[in-house]
């Protein structure tokens, strides 16, 4: 990719994880970039279209991402017992909710969907839909294989996903990802998971 695109895009998602879509203008990219509006219209038609491209390469990583948790849970029961469930939460921690770039547009969408239909629509989209329902099949498929104790997977979705969305809301949604703000995520996290699931499995 041409760098000076490549550093419009960069700085474009930092000011709108920082500030929301609508709060950032053409200029303000500029002044990051240090470069005229001129040569970013050359690379792009408006500011919609820097959000386009970034919101593309993200639903790129996270479709990926989701892909290799589907394929991870379709081993159940027989690798559950060998980490499969830190594997899982590893991967959903690490590599979308605190990863850099994810982070970022999910920032934004947490500052712009109170403000915009479509940034509604994708925010409850990777924030909520695909999130509960991956969930969703995870207990479905864990209360067949008697791992945990058999009720409405939905529910039970929910209800391991409602903390875990407030620990996101704490540390790392808000202002800046700090390693320190990783680190009380994680902490709160799996302390969260670990009681959730030996709870789940005393029958």
């Amino acid at each position: 990719m041409n760098e000076t695109k490549q550093k419009i895009l960069n700085a474009a998602l930092d000011l709108f994880s920082q500030k929301g879509f609508s709060a950032v203008s053409i200029r303000d990219i500029c002044k990051v970039v240090d470069i005229k509006e001129s040569s970013i219209y050359y690379h792009f038609k408006n500011k919609q279209a820097i959000f386009d491209e970034l919101l593309q390469q993200f639903e790129s990583i996270a479709t990926e991402l989701m892909s290799q948790l589907d394929q991870g849970s379709m081993t159940l029961p027989d690798t559950f017992e060998e980490n499969l469930l830190e594997k899982t939460c590893h991967c959903f921690f690490e590599n979308y909710l605190m990863d850099d770039y994810c982070n970022k547009i999910m920032r934004m969408l947490s500052i712009e969907h109170l403000h915009s239909e479509e940034m509604q629509k994708i925010y409850d989209e990777w924030i909520f839909d695909k999130p509960l329902h991956f969930q969703g099949k995870m207990f479905s498929l864990l209360g067949a294989a008697g791992i945990v104790k058999a009720a409405d997977s939905n529910y039970l979705a929910v209800k391991f996903y409602a903390p875990i969305f407030l620990f996101m809301q704490r540390w790392l949604f808000c202002g800046e990802l700090t390693e320190e703000c990783r680190q009380t995520f994680r902490e709160n996290a799996y302390y969260h998971v670990n009681k959730f699931f030996h709870e789940m499995g005393d029958k």
